[in-house]
């Protein structure tokens, strides 16, 4: 596991009054539709932040599957893009330690504090990110959020390793810097 995920992991009792397992219990005895369900709840009803409330119902819908075989699922088909992905991971691990990455069915969650990008192999040939930057001007490249409605304010289509360039890391960095 991810160490920045245990430390959340750990640190959640603490910051949130109850253990992941106590979480998973309470969601499992609700029925939710959509992931986005179910971290309103956590935040409306039980006073949850984001960042934690988004991480128990990733972790609560894992179905025991590893991160491995989420990513696995999540590229089969893909595979062509999976080495983006490994690049974009290395570079966002490179910012800092306090990092989680969150694998789900369809995309990768990275969360500092809170969600600053997600990861999301659209189709065959592309990943879009989503970012969470607020108040940033739109670009020809740096788009509206587009499908990722209000989880992220704009996105990002990479087709290749190249795509990966000053430019994006620039906002993956932003993005980073502003999730304190």
């Amino acid at each position: 596991m991810d160490k920045a995920l245990q430390t959340m992991i750990d640190n959640m009792p603490e910051k949130t009054g109850k253990s992941l397992n106590e979480w998973i219990k309470i969601l499992k005895s609700k029925t939710f539709k959509k992931h986005s369900e179910a971290v309103k709840y956590l935040k409306t009803e039980h006073d949850v932040t984001h960042g934690f409330a988004n991480t128990i119902v990733a972790l609560s819908k894992k179905e025991d599957l590893t991160d491995k075989e989420l990513l696995a699922g999540m590229y089969k088909g893909k595979e062509s893009l999976k080495p983006i992905y490994d690049e974009l991971i290395r570079y966002i691990k490179s910012l800092g330690d306090d990092i989680t990455i969150t694998p789900k069915k369809t995309s990768v969650s990275v969360i500092r504090k809170h969600q600053l990008i997600l990861i999301k192999p659209a189709t065959k040939t592309r990943i879009d990110l989503g970012f969470k930057l607020k108040d940033k001007p739109t670009t020809d490249r740096l788009k509206d959020s587009g499908p990722f409605g209000t989880m992220c304010t704009h996105r990002v289509r990479v087709t290749n390793i190249s795509d990966i360039n000053a430019e994006l890391k620039s906002w993956i960095k932003e993005a980073y810097s502003r999730s304190v």
